[in-house]
């Protein structure tokens, strides 16, 4: 058999960090496995879906990289993929479980099903649906129809039925049919509800695997029953754990970013974040973080998914964006700064092929000291500013060593009778300074550090130098001898 999965996102916001890491889960078993990964939209939330959020989810998936065989703007022999697309197929199923007795209409009201809630909780019994409806005559439906009644279709729970679960995540997962109540399967404006409409896809799209949240597992027992009832063959579940954030409570915006829009938006790198969610409740064993794509698609396996809830560590999600903007090649690194440097003032417009070429200087050196790219803005203004301002404490007081002059004049001198700066030329310099002045170590480095950048720390000076110029550098040094 071939395997089958899909992701389904509902499109009433930004592709979350816990849908991504459910789309990823399916796509790399599917990948592993060589079966097809399917994407398609469950938009039945009339309200709160718009096709602006389906944009953004697919646009996130493919900048993570998870691509799909079928669904979605990508076609197939299962369609439509949008659920609104296929109301006539729910609608057509719903009869017949009508038909076979599996499901009936429902009159009650909103206040009617609050107050049996309420009852409930008040005996300390589960809160469900109890049946009201179950066996009304043709007679009793007409009387509360001309009341103006629009009736609910509810699906009919056998009694006292244990419904099991195999999940390849959680092991043997059991359900008392009792304790679940008749629940609604389409609402009155006909329109499907999610545990209906969710096995009619599944099942025309041939899915083997569903692999989905933790938060799911407690609709499956509906599902399966919908499944018997159409006489239909069940996939196999597998429920992920959920996300906490550092303080073991729900991943929320308290937490910081929460869709892949907003890591995209801070210059976070694709495959970074697609290792980090792999890492987030998958183990592949060993000590090993960092890894390809393609070694992720070879080691997944639902086996080593973790039942407990995977914690979202920012700390190590940094740590590995950083380790990837570290291998990554300079001249992608620069198009990704661009628009940082542009909106912090550093750039007016999009570089010139000259401007471009020192640009990448200046990221190959920052690059160096940031966790993700929209950091480089507090890591460049030495290779940007004319005048350096020295606003350390420490720094300051370089200033006034007995040093200072000596430092700056000997510079001046032999940064300007150098033809050129580069690295080599620069430590060749700073030696030559040494030897000039008698001075050796902090007595040179500090001065000239503290006099180009302002600061008593940071990359280089054989590196910086280069970069600042020649022209700026000297009258960096000039404006710390007046």
């Amino acid at each position: 058999m071939s395997v089958r999965v899909r992701f389904a996102p509902s499109p009433t916001g930004p592709l979350h960090i816990g849908g991504a890491r459910s789309a990823l889960f399916n796509w790399l078993f599917a990948r592993h496995h060589g079966g097809q990964f399917l994407v398609r939209i469950e938009d039945t939330d009339l309200e709160r879906s718009s096709r602006e959020s389906e944009e953004n989810i697919l646009n996130a998936l493919r900048w993570l990289g998870i691509d799909w065989d079928e669904g979605i703007e990508v076609g197939g022999p299962n369609g439509p993929y949008r659920q609104t697309e296929r109301l006539a197929i729910y609608r057509e199923l719903a009869r017949k479980l009508l038909e076979t007795g599996h499901a009936y209409y429902c009159y009650c009201t909103e206040e009617e099903l609050a107050a049996e809630r309420e009852a409930l909780m008040a005996r300390g019994e589960l809160p469900r649906y109890l049946g009201r409806c179950r066996n009304l005559c043709d007679e009793e439906k007409a009387k509360l129809e001309a009341e103006g009644r629009k009736p609910v279709l509810r699906f009919r729970v056998p009694e006292d039925q244990i419904i099991t679960i195999q999940d390849r995540v959680r092991g043997l997962v059991e359900f008392d049919s009792n304790g679940i109540g008749d629940f609604i399967i389409m609402k009155s404006g006909n329109i499907p509800t999610y545990n209906f409409a969710v096995v009619v896809d599944d099942h025309d799209m041939n899915i083997t695997h569903v692999i989905r949240a933790e938060e799911h597992l407690s609709n499956t027992p509906r599902q399966i029953l919908i499944y018997d009832a159409l006489g239909w063959q069940k996939p196999e579940f597998a429920h992920i754990s959920l996300i906490l954030g550092k303080d073991r409570t729900k991943m929320s915006k308290r937490h910081g970013a929460t869709s892949i829009e907003q890591y995209q938006n801070l210059g976070y790198l694709p495959e970074a974040l697609v290792n980090f969610l792999a890492l987030l409740g998958w183990s592949p064993g060993g000590e090993q973080e960092i890894f390809s794509l393609q070694e992720i698609v070879e080691q997944f396996s639902l086996e080593r998914v973790a039942k407990n809830p995977a914690v979202f560590d920012i700390d190590k999600l940094n740590w590995l964006n950083g380790h990837y903007i570290r291998q990554s090649p300079v001249d992608r690194l620069t198009r990704l700064a661009i628009p940082y440097l542009i909106d912090a003032g550093y750039l007016d417009k999009e570089p010139d092929a000259e401007k471009l070429a020192w640009l990448e200087q200046v990221v190959a050196i920052a690059r160096n000291y940031i966790s993700y790219m929209q950091e480089i803005t507090r890591h460049v203004d030495i290779f940007f500013q004319d005048r350096v301002t020295v606003v350390e404490e420490d720094a300051r007081d370089v200033l006034t060593w007995e040093q200072m002059p000596v430092v700056m004049k000997a510079a001046v001198q032999l940064f300007s009778e150098a033809p050129e700066l580069t690295e080599e030329s620069v430590k060749g310099l700073i030696k030559a300074i040494g030897k000039q002045t008698g001075l050796k170590g902090k007595f040179i480095f500090q001065p000239l550090r503290v006099a180009i950048t302002g600061r008593t720390h940071g990359p280089e000076l054989h590196q910086i130098i280069p970069v600042i110029g020649k022209e700026r550098t000297i009258a960096r040094l000039s404006a710390v001898l007046k």
